[in-house]
């Protein structure tokens, strides 16, 4: 296969993805594969698509995020709307995620004071008395 365009195996091997993820990025319109009967070949637009549909999944962006963003791409200035964008949308992301793990330190120490109770309890307790 040329460097040009890619299989789906291809990408599966490259991205560490499987089919059934391609075929449902292409299903929502973010990849768009050149259709040979069943075969489906994928371009370095595709490719570049998909490493940044992938960054954005990690970071916790939702599926319609990222296809605005990608949107952005061809609007012509060089793509400062789509930085831009990116980067308001990143900023948002990074806010909800503080306060997500603000509050897993908060459950994570009440844990904490739970288990440690429990063993004091444990700890204080009569065997004689657990017999009863």
């Amino acid at each position: 296969m040329s460097e040009e365009v890619m299989t789906i195996r291809e990408m599966c091997d490259a991205f560490d993805v499987t089919p059934r993820t391609l075929r449902f990025y292409e299903s929502k319109e973010l990849l768009f594969p050149i259709r040979e009967g069943q075969k489906r070949l994928f371009t370095r637009r595709d490719r570049a698509r998909l490493k940044l549909i992938l960054r954005g999944k990690r970071f916790g962006f939702s599926l319609e995020d990222i296809r605005q963003l990608l949107d952005m791409y061809s609007m012509g200035d060089q793509q400062k709307t789509q930085l831009a964008e990116t980067l308001k949308v990143a900023r948002r992301r990074k806010e909800e995620m503080t306060r997500q793990r603000d509050e897993l330190g908060e459950a994570i120490a009440e844990l904490q004071e739970q288990i440690e109770w429990g063993e004091r309890e444990l700890a204080g307790q009569n065997p004689e008395s657990s017999a009863a």
